[in-house]
C-alpha cells in the first residue's frame, strides 16, 4: 500500500486535495494511504510516507524538502495548479501512479 503525504501551507486546502483522491482510489479499488498536513509539519511525518506531494503555492520549498530527505525513498512531487485548484482527486491519483514508472 502507498503512503502518502500532501503538504500545503496550513493543511487545509491540502485535507480537501487528500479526500478527493481516496475517493478516486476507492472508486478504481487501489488501497491507498493519502493524509494531509501543514509543512511545519513535514518533519514529524518522513517516517510514515512514501510519497510527498506538495501544494503547487509551494513549489518554492522543493529544493529543500528534496534536501531533507536526501537517504529517504520518497518520491516529490508538486501537484499542478490545475489539478490542486479543481480539487481533481482521479488526476492527483495519476500523478502518483505515475511517480513510480
Amino acid at each position: 500500500m502507498k503512503h502518502v503525504l500532501l503538504i500545503c501551507g496550513s493543511g487545509a486546502s491540502s485535507g480537501f486535495m487528500a479526500a478527493a483522491i481516496r475517493k478516486a482510489a476507492k472508486k478504481k479499488g487501489e488501497e491507498i494511504s493519502v493524509k494531509a498536513a501543514s509543512e511545519a509539519q513535514l518533519d514529524d511525518r518522513l517516517d510514515e510516507i512514501d510519497t510527498l506531494l506538495i501544494g503547487p503555492h509551494l513549489a518554492y520549498i522543493k529544493d529543500d524538502v528534496v534536501n531533507k530527505i536526501k537517504g529517504k525513498n520518497i518520491k516529490v512531487a508538486i501537484i499542478p495548479q490545475l489539478i490542486y485548484g479543481s480539487l481533481n482527486g482521479a488526476k492527483a491519483l495519476d500523478l502518483i501512479n505515475g511517480m513510480e514508472e
